[in-house]
């Protein structure tokens, strides 16, 4: 194990409660809940920015820890399919030394009897990342411990082809932006099959989040895509997994044949 870094001393308390919010990850070519992304919410359920603008710089660190810890104790608790992954936002920012900064996880996966190796981890930025570097330590690292690692928001600011030059992680998600309104955009869909093109050759899946509506899920799949998020599936729920209508009725259809 690592030494303990500096900001690892500091706990993981935050002056404020905040609950997880989960929304399945579909897996169309095998009609199954792939896994669920955690999302953080309000102590009622209140947006994601309600917590978010309460974090300072100081804070950083800490808050990260305590969201990392409170989604896989809570999944630990609703989980009931072996093989699902849980989906985890982080900031590469918050994390000083990978191998050390992971502890409190594995700490809470194994306190929660969540196989640590169903985990997944998302980064995004907003602005510009300036440490690729330490990004790439990060994915190295964890996957040395056997996660999965994905680039979330991809096709949306800097999220782009630029930064998959410099990071290989195990998946990307296409920003729902890109996605949207898809099958009746022409440009859309030549971009998307590109991606999907691109991700193929380097061994990367993909991921369509924010799909909405039927049309969309259509064209998407016969891009080769086959996992989805979004409305169309289910919306989030506060502490607890959403039932996905769709699974459930190809499920009966089968049966029933």
């Amino acid at each position: 194990m690592s030494s303990v870094c500096a900001g690892c001393q500091d706990g993981i308390s935050v002056p404020f409660e905040m609950k997880m919010a989960f929304q399945p990850i579909v897996d169309l070519s095998a009609q199954r809940v792939w896994g669920y992304e955690a999302l953080v919410r309000g102590p009622n359920g209140e947006p994601a920015g309600m917590i978010l603008s309460q974090v300072t710089d100081e804070m950083r660190y800490r808050f990260d820890q305590a969201a990392r810890v409170l989604a896989i104790e809570t999944a630990g608790r609703l989980f009931n399919d072996p093989c699902a992954r849980l989906s985890i936002n982080f900031m590469p920012n918050a994390v000083y030394e990978p191998s050390a900064c992971i502890q409190k996880s594995l700490a809470a996966a194994k306190r929660a009897q969540f196989p640590h190796r169903n985990l997944m981890f998302e980064f995004t930025e907003n602005e510009r990342m300036t440490d690729v570097a330490h990004v790439n330590k990060i994915i190295e690292a964890y996957r040395a411990l056997g996660f999965l690692t994905a680039l979330d928001d991809f096709g949306a600011g800097y999220a782009g082809l630029g930064l998959l030059a410099k990071l290989q992680p195990d998946l990307i998600k296409i920003d729902m932006e890109v996605l949207r309104d898809i099958h009746l955009n022409r440009a859309k869909q030549v971009i998307v099959a590109g991606l999907v093109g691109i991700a193929r050759e380097l061994d990367i899946r993909v991921l369509a989040e924010g799909v909405e509506n039927e049309q969309e899920c259509t064209v998407l799949r016969a891009a080769g895509i086959s996992l989805f998020q979004g409305y169309h599936f289910a919306k989030p729920a506060l502490m607890a997994l959403p039932e996905v209508p769709m699974l459930n009725s190809a499920i009966e259809v089968r049966a029933a044949g």
